[in-house]
């Protein structure tokens, strides 16, 4: 039987891979806020469903089983995400601790309801989308970390990591947000980098500085980023 549980820490794993995270006992303690004791009995209940195996080194990783339930609910996710943005103009930095909610409660009758009204693919209010999840993936196509920005050059606002509600509203006070334009302006010893958004002087952190992937303005155009 597939709980809320065990699609909460299926879903989190696959997202802390897509994250670049190696996925441990301590990853998934962080990821979902719960003690390590409690993670501890969780990843044997999943183990011995067949929807995760645990690597010599402690490694978890998820079964194809496994990863199918995730996919499921970082679909369901995705779309919910799209449906209070889109239908009902909640605001980007709001969608994600909704969705949390929501995703559980969604059937496969709705679900299919869901793609017929918003369509497939696209990506959701933080610039996310279900094809271009790693880093890797987001390389290859010519996206970096605003933290990895040079001085001088202009980018797009490409996607953001969606799950710190406090990173997110922090952003929109200084108006960043995916696609906006923005230019770098200086690199600080520091680590924070001085910004010119929409013609604002914004003084940014590293730690929220690496969560935004961006694209230089002068490739938008010329690469199929979707």
């Amino acid at each position: 039987m597939i709980t809320v549980s065990k699609e909460d820490y299926l879903k989190a794993i696959s997202e802390a891979e897509s994250e670049g995270q190696t996925v441990i006992s301590a990853t998934l303690a962080h990821w979902l806020s719960v003690s390590r004791p409690a993670v501890t009995t969780a990843i044997k209940r999943l183990k011995k469903d067949g929807f995760v195996a645990v690597k010599a080194d402690g490694r978890i990783q998820l079964t194809p089983v496994g990863r199918k339930v995730a996919e499921r609910t970082i679909l369901r996710h995705h779309l919910i995400e799209r449906m209070l943005s889109e239908i009902f103009g909640m605001a980007w930095y709001e969608v994600h601790d909704e969705a949390e909610r929501l995703e559980h409660a969604v059937s496969a009758a709705f679900e299919k309801k869901l793609v017929e009204k918003l369509g497939q693919g696209s990506v959701c209010p933080h610039g996310n989308g279900l094809s271009l999840r790693s880093a890797a993936e987001r390389r290859r196509k010519g996206l970096s970390l605003l933290s990895e920005a040079a001085i001088g050059h202009e980018y797009k606002v490409f996607s953001i990591y969606e799950r710190d509600r406090n990173l997110l509203e922090f952003l929109e006070r200084r108006a960043i947000r995916p696609g906006v334009r923005l230019k770098v302006r200086t690199l600080n010893y520091d680590g924070t980098i001085s910004l010119s958004v929409d013609g604002r002087h914004v003084e940014l952190g590293g730690p929220a500085a690496e969560k935004i992937w961006v694209v230089k303005q002068a490739a938008v155009s010329k690469v199929n980023l979707r």
